[in-house]
């Protein structure tokens, strides 16, 4: 009886730890339980338990239980993923709600904008007509010019008139000076006239004597406030800048041997220059009033019509550079218009003479320091070695080029000197003229003015 209860006993507990086995393998997947759990249960479910289950064998189970765990973390790296994809996918459809709203209202923004700049470019919001004073400063920027007009109500839209004026390439083409201008102009007028030096109004009117040379024009020019400084200037008319303007500046062969280039062909008159202008204007104003005046026909004293002095100075065997210089002379040395004729004579018929009558020289004081007026306008670092290639003294015939800039009445002197015999002039201190047609008269004049 007892050998059945103990068998009964023993399949009843065999069964149970079978169960408990199948137990273990059914749920060993169960995320719920952790699988050390699992174990500590069936070590705990009675005193034969524990070794009946460490006869599945310990490494068997750790082995499982790796597996499990590496299972769990696959799972785990896939459910980020998915939470990390449902993320981004949340996060682009917010920037593109972000990036729409705010192109929305970058374009609404954009719209307003261009509709005041549009605006104020056609002067729409500009319909009152004033007259106001702008001052563009010196080398103006873009920007000073558009603050200039802001301020003074020409513009409203500052941006928008930079903005408009770099488009149509305008931003580097405006330059100094003061207008009067009216407020209900569109920005296409304001350039315009802006870029009219005839608008200007701080307007300077200068008056270039006859007979000044380039040095003492570009030292008037600059006690006018038309320039800041003779350097600019000076080297301009020593330079080939007018060469393809003006043919008679881009015929001079012998430009070389000359201390100016442009001297005899600035021509005296009167000006209407602008404060601190580019001196490239002022020198181009100039050279087309000497073109206008030599190359058009003209209105000239003792003509009944008029006449071109270009064709006028081919009457006679000197080129018409020729007779700029000598007009130069004429110019520098006569005391009158009538005096300018007899010396033109007296230029003609030395230079026509033989040499063996020695007067090839022409020995006139105005060549001796040029490109300096007199001895004492030599700069003191020269005065001790300058020795002017221009002086007559030393050379034969006419210096290089013209000694100063000469008037029309020189001119026309040199062209059409008086008929005499005189070969030499000289001047009292009252400025009377006495001539000679020889050289023992001429110290005769010489010793009664003295």
């Amino acid at each position: 009886m007892d050998s059945k209860n103990n068998s009964f006993e023993e399949k009843e507990i065999e069964e149970r730890r079978r169960q408990k086995i199948q137990s273990f393998h059914l749920n060993i997947d169960d995320d719920n339980l952790a699988v050390g759990e699992r174990y500590r249960e069936l070590e705990n479910f009675d005193d034969e338990g524990p070794k009946t289950i460490s006869s599945f064998s310990d490494e068997d189970v750790r082995e499982q239980m790796e597996r499990n765990s590496r299972h769990m973390r696959k799972r785990e790296k896939r459910e980020q993923k998915k939470q990390l994809k449902y993320a981004d996918h949340q996060n682009k459809r917010r920037f593109r709600i972000i990036w729409w709203v705010s192109v929305l209202l970058v374009g609404v923004m954009f719209a307003m904008y261009l509709m005041v700049g549009v605006n104020d470019m056609l002067a729409i919001n500009r319909s009152e007509q004033n007259t106001v004073t702008v001052e563009i400063p010196e080398n103006p920027t873009l920007d000073d010019v558009s603050k200039a007009l802001w301020d003074k109500g020409v513009i409203k839209e500052e941006k928008f008139f930079n903005m408009y004026a770099t488009l149509t390439k305008n931003a580097n083409l405006f330059t100094q000076g003061v207008y009067n201008m009216s407020t209900n102009m569109d920005y296409e007028a304001i350039i315009n006239y802006l870029q009219s030096m005839s608008n200007r109004t701080d307007t300077i009117k200068v008056t270039v004597p006859e007979g000044m040379n380039v040095l003492e024009i570009a030292n008037m020019l600059v006690e006018k406030d038309v320039l800041p400084d003779t350097e600019e200037f000076l080297k301009l008319c020593n330079s080939d800048y007018f060469d393809e303007d003006y043919e008679f500046i881009a015929n001079i062969k012998n430009y070389d041997k000359r201390y100016y280039k442009l001297e005899g062909y600035l021509f005296p008159d009167t000006y209407e220059c602008y404060h601190n202008e580019d001196p490239k204007l002022t020198i181009t104003r100039m050279l087309n009033d000497y073109e206008t005046r030599i190359y058009e026909n003209q209105n000239v004293d003792g003509y009944s019509k008029a006449v071109n002095i270009k064709k006028l100075s081919e009457s006679n065997d000197y080129s018409l550079n020729q007779i700029l210089i000598m007009a130069s002379i004429i110019q520098a040395e006569a005391a009158n218009k009538k005096d300018m004729y007899n010396i033109s004579s007296i230029l003609h018929n030395r230079l026509e003479y033989d040499v063996d009558y020695g007067v090839r020289k022409l020995s006139l004081d105005s060549t001796k320091y040029y490109p300096y007026r007199s001895k004492k306008n030599i700069p003191e670092n020269e005065k001790k070695t300058f020795k002017s290639t221009y002086n007559t003294y030393k050379i034969n015939g006419l210096p290089p080029g013209p000694i100063c800039n000469p008037g029309m009445d020189a001119i026309m002197a040199a062209i059409y000197p008086n008929d005499t015999s005189y070969l030499y002039f000289c001047h009292a201190k009252d400025g009377t003229p006495y001539y000679a047609s020889t050289l023992y008269q001429q110290n005769i004049n010489l010793a009664s003015i003295n």
